[in-house]
């Protein structure tokens, strides 16, 4: 049997998904669902701490980065004992998770043994799937990880034709302090949930925006889902935007379509539950087209807070 370290949370889900998670022996700090997966020994920590508001802990990452300094560490010792034979990276976003350089520096200090590496990047809906299928080539099921690709974009297409109504204009906030926009597959996300993504375009970074940007965007609907944070998270720091005059001035601030969205189990992480997040938009922004099945625990709107 193949033995498997993931060091991301989505592609621990993607080996679930396969069926494989008996090949599972290690993972990351952040893998947590589903939640029998906490129950395998953990590989990696951050460097930073993950307490704080959103304006805190951008600042401490941004240090770790300006430093040249890896944003997480890997254990070496904990991977020199579980010997796996295939490992599961990315090298898309050195901040949000454990990246390539991360994984590539402590296997140099494993000379007993050379593990395949798989290295993910997912810029887009097109990326998530490709990654998809390269983890089932990597684990001997390709055929499972088809067919996982070709449900997953039936379910999101059969959502999209759904949608009833006018398309709203979407502000897509995947941070809070400071404030940014979408990027990578998120816009997608929104249109085929029956919106139009205004902050952000498909396989960019997520842009820093002001509140006089935002305002000039003159969004229908705000969608709050800073990366890693989950709704109760999330709304701790909804302080240091409604104490902001300009902030309450938006029209859809005005008019109480503000919505926080939890971003760590669902938008941010590209793994087969991206497909959900679609449902979650779907509820928000045109919810005469679907059942509220995720309100009040995957989403809020902030006035019911």
């Amino acid at each position: 049997m193949t033995r498997v370290v993931s060091l991301i949370a989505s592609s621990t889900e993607i080996v679930f998904a396969l069926g494989c998670e008996s090949s599972l022996v290690g993972r990351s700090h952040e893998c947590d669902y589903p939640q029998s997966v906490k129950s395998l020994p953990c590989c990696t920590t951050p460097r930073f701490d993950v307490e704080g508001t959103s304006g805190e802990i951008h600042s401490r990452v941004q240090s770790l980065v300006q430093e040249s300094l890896s944003v997480y560490r890997v254990d070496v010792e904990m991977l020199r004992r579980l010997k796996p034979d295939v490992i599961l990276t990315q090298d898309h976003c050195r901040v949000c998770a454990v990246s390539l350089p991360d994984v590539e520096g402590a296997l140099k200090e494993i000379l007993e043994y050379s593990p395949r590496l798989i290295s993910l990047h997912p810029d887009s809906l097109k990326n998530i799937w490709e990654d998809f299928e390269i983890v089932g080539s990597a684990l001997g099921v390709p055929e499972r990880a088809k067919a996982l690709v070709e449900q997953c974009i039936e379910r999101m297409h059969g959502y999209r034709d759904k949608v009833q109504g006018s398309i709203p204009k979407v502000a897509f906030l995947e941070w809070l302090d400071p404030l940014m926009g979408s990027s990578n597959w998120l816009p997608e996300l929104v249109e085929l949930a029956g919106g139009f993504d205004v902050t952000g375009s498909v396989g960019t970074l997520a842009p820093k925006l002001s509140i006089t940007e935002l305002s000039l965007a003159d969004p229908d609907t705000i969608i709050l889902a800073p990366c890693g944070f989950d709704v109760t998270r999330t709304a701790l720091e909804l302080p240091s935007l409604t104490r902001r005059a300009e902030w309450r001035q938006l029209r859809a601030v005005k008019e109480g379509r503000v919505f926080i969205v939890d971003g760590n189990q669902f938008f941010n992480r590209p793994g087969p539950r991206i497909v959900e997040s679609v449902e979650i938009l779907q509820e928000i922004l045109h919810p005469d087209s679907a059942p509220p099945l995720h309100r009040g625990v995957a989403w809020v709107r902030v006035e019911d807070r």
